[in-house]
């Protein structure tokens, strides 16, 4: 199953949670999408309530099915922790994501976009692979060439916060990951627990 490439409004509007972080896809019209909009039934089984939590999960990443279930059986073996915390913990390592926390892109997908064609240095060096792990202590950095960049400037200037475990730079556009996130830390609005459930009952 490949990336969803498509409307993220349209999702966003489906799961009830701005994948933007942004909330303008739900300011409007906050409601599913559909013929029936705000009149739509919903009466949601377990099992439904488990698939919305991971797909909210997995298209707020952006992940496509394969990357998001592998990432999930690794998160299983690491000892220490709760399973769906470590799972989310991994999500927030991608160096897509990393890059967005910094605020050097205003959304993850325009992180991944800036990743992919190779704006984007890890310690120096440059790494084009969105889903690349970052670990503490790394330093995520702009190429010289790219520091100009509107797109890159605009995202910084329009950051009003960034999370308490990255530190940034905003001169040298370069920040690092200064700690591994706490639970509190991470997205509010899912419940990883209907996610490990799902996923306990496919493995």
């Amino acid at each position: 199953m490949s990336r969803y490439t498509g409307p993220s409004w349209k999702i966003s509007r489906r799961l009830g949670i701005s994948l933007s972080g942004t909330g303008k896809e739900l300011e409007r019209r906050p409601y599913a999408p559909g013929q029936h909009g705000p009149n739509q039934r919903r009466n949601t089984s377990e099992y439904g309530m488990q698939l919305t939590e991971k797909q909210k999960l997995r298209h707020m990443y952006g992940l496509n099915e394969r990357q998001f279930r592998n990432l999930f059986v690794r998160a299983g073996k690491i000892r220490e922790g709760k399973h769906g915390v470590n799972f989310m913990i991994l999500l927030d390592q991608r160096l897509d994501n990393v890059v967005y926390k910094l605020g050097l892109a205003s959304t993850r997908r325009q992180a991944r976009q800036l990743v992919n064609h190779g704006h984007v240095l890890v310690d120096g060096k440059r790494v084009d692979i969105p889903s690349y792990e970052v670990s503490v202590g790394q330093v995520i950095s702009i190429r010289e060439k790219s520091k100009d960049m509107i797109i890159i400037k605009e995202a910084v200037e329009s950051t009003l916060g960034r999370p308490a475990y990255v530190s940034f730079d905003a001169e040298k556009l370069e920040g690092s990951l200064i700690r591994l996130p706490e639970r509190d830390e991470l997205p509010q609005d899912i419940d990883e627990a209907f996610v490990v459930e799902y996923y306990n009952q496919k493995l």
